[in-house]
């Protein structure tokens, strides 16, 4: 799949860029099934965990999250080592990409949750940073009122910034509010099958869903082969830790193409 040179020059100007038509409905509509499945079925037994679980005022409850779904389906490993997406990622960071780690974020309507400001390479720790991306697999249609990702444009062109604890959100670290400037902030509406692309220095948040409709999406985080990491979880990337199932996933791209 070819990328435009208008997104290859956007990704590196504002460190993010929205691709339409990545995949088709059916095929995303078929990764939120499962993934709503598998959810539902964990749901009971992670009531008051705030990482997997979102709650309303009034007490309901629902998936927020699910972690690796790489390791979870064969239908997840098949999904996201799909060679559209690797070959769109090859053209950005100029390298053949490699899965890291992936996740499915669930966003339920009316009270999905927010999440706070940041840069994923605050947690990764990876280096160099310009070959960490993340892809953002739009598995509905997305926009600021079911809790778009929002960017601060050109963020990634500074410093990975020190993150601090949140009180009562053990899985959030922030910057401090004064090295956020909103008056740089735009928002990546994107369609269902789309994908956002951005740098791994890139400050991003999404707002609470207050709308009727799930935001649920893909992500997945990639590096080239070249990227070293300060932190254990690099010990167990997808492509060393679990290289069987990777290469297994891989022929099936490849058998597909």
């Amino acid at each position: 799949m070819k990328l435009a040179p208008e997104n290859y020059d956007e990704y590196w100007k504002r460190g993010w860029t929205v691709v339409e038509e990545v995949f088709t409905e059916d095929e995303v509509d078929a990764i939120s099934k499962l993934a709503s499945q598998i959810c539902d079925e964990r749901l009971n037994n992670q009531l008051g965990d705030k990482h997997k679980t979102d709650c309303s005022e009034d007490g309901q409850a629902a998936p927020r999250k699910l972690p690796r779904p790489f390791l979870t389906h064969q239908v997840f490993r098949n999904f996201i080592l799909d060679q559209r997406m690797r070959s769109l990622i090859e053209q950005l960071i100029g390298k053949p990409p490699h899965l890291m780690i992936d996740q499915i974020f669930m966003k339920p309507p009316h009270f999905g949750s927010a999440n706070p400001y940041h840069q994923d390479n605050a947690y990764f720790r990876c280096h160099p940073d310009d070959e960490v991306l993340t892809s953002w697999i739009a598995l509905d249609d997305v926009d600021e009122h079911n809790g778009c990702l929002r960017y601060i444009d050109d963020s990634h062109l500074g410093p990975i910034l020190t993150h601090h604890d949140v009180p009562g959100e053990p899985h959030n670290k922030v910057p401090s509010d004064d090295e956020i400037d909103l008056d740089r902030e735009s928002l990546a509406v994107v369609r269902k099958g789309g994908i956002v692309f951005h740098h791994s220095k890139a400050l991003h948040t999404s707002h609470r869903n207050e709308s009727d409709r799930w935001r649920r999406a893909y992500a997945s985080h990639w590096v080239s082969a070249d990227v070293t990491c300060d932190e254990i979880l690099f010990e167990t990337r997808y492509y060393k830790h679990d290289s069987e199932l990777y290469e297994a996933a891989l022929r099936v791209n490849a058998d597909n193409v």
